[in-house]
């Protein structure tokens, strides 16, 4: 009580916070598009076990569409699902395409998106052994939130068999790579000319050709060339389109980097 008898209010100790402000409040959804969209990619798979002879729809899908290989269907499968869900919520770009821990790891380094940092919707990496070396990490999982100092995640291959929720404390933790952080090259339009354009072209070619061909000799331009002359036949013409839509298949096909996870979660 002060002296004329009101209430007195105690105050706060210059830098310490009151009880509530001390409390960790769980922060807000990302507004990250890039980590909603691989987080709502992962929760619905959450409870997803592998099946026998440690065969999983994510092994199965890395075997088939990156590795081009059978035997990662049974392989150890924590990044295997990252990847899948990232290639699912189509940020594969920013998420990297890997099986193998330490080179995923290293794929993020080198984009300059690694970090010692949580957030949502980054991918956390964890080595067993307490090391903070890229080259000793075991295991790989998405972080969904973060609360005080507990990184709380989303893993495959945990436990043994299953996808589930876990709370890990960062004495594990490697490091985080920041899907938001990876620079994705813009990729340029493709344009094939029509079969008519093509041979067009060709024609074009082949009379500026001829022209130059008849003034060098010179002899009259109706001697040595005629329109018809430059018609690409119709066999040729599909070879020259069918190799070029070949070309920029092949090349649009090239595959990342595969490997294997070395331990389980």
């Amino acid at each position: 009580m002060s002296p004329d008898g009101h209430a007195v209010t105690p105050s706060r100790p210059a830098g310490r916070s009151s009880c509530l402000e001390a409390r960790h409040e769980e922060p807000p959804i990302s507004t990250d598009p890039i980590a909603r969209q691989l987080l709502d990619a992962v929760r619905p798979e959450l409870g997803y076990r592998e099946r026998a002879g440690k065969h999983t729809k994510f092994g199965e899908w890395y075997a088939d569409n990156v590795a081009k290989d059978p035997d990662f269907k049974a392989a150890p499968w924590c990044d295997m699902f990252v990847s899948w869900a990232a290639d699912r919520a189509g940020v594969q770009d920013h998420v990297g395409e890997f099986a193998l821990t330490t080179r995923h790891a290293k794929w993020f380094e080198k984009h300059h998106a690694w970090s010692d940092r949580p957030e949502p919707g980054a991918v956390v990496f964890f080595a067993w052994s307490g090391s903070k070396k890229i080259r000793d990490i075991d295991h790989v999982g998405i972080v969904e939130k973060v609360v005080g100092r507990k990184v709380h995640t989303i893993e495959g291959n945990v436990d043994g068999v299953w996808l589930k929720r876990k709370v890990r404390d960062t004495s594990k933790i490697v490091g985080y790579g920041l899907p938001r952080k990876v620079k994705v090259a813009q990729r340029a339009p493709v344009t094939i000319q029509p079969a008519a354009a093509v041979n067009a072209s060709v024609q074009s070619a082949g009379a500026s050709a001829t022209r130059n061909m008849a003034a060098t000799q010179g002899k009259a331009l109706d001697v040595v060339w005629s329109p018809g002359d430059a018609v690409l036949p119709a066999g040729l013409l599909f070879a020259v389109v069918s190799t070029a839509v070949t070309g920029i298949r092949v090349k649009a096909a090239a595959a990342t980097s595969g490997g294997r996870h070395r331990k389980r979660g």
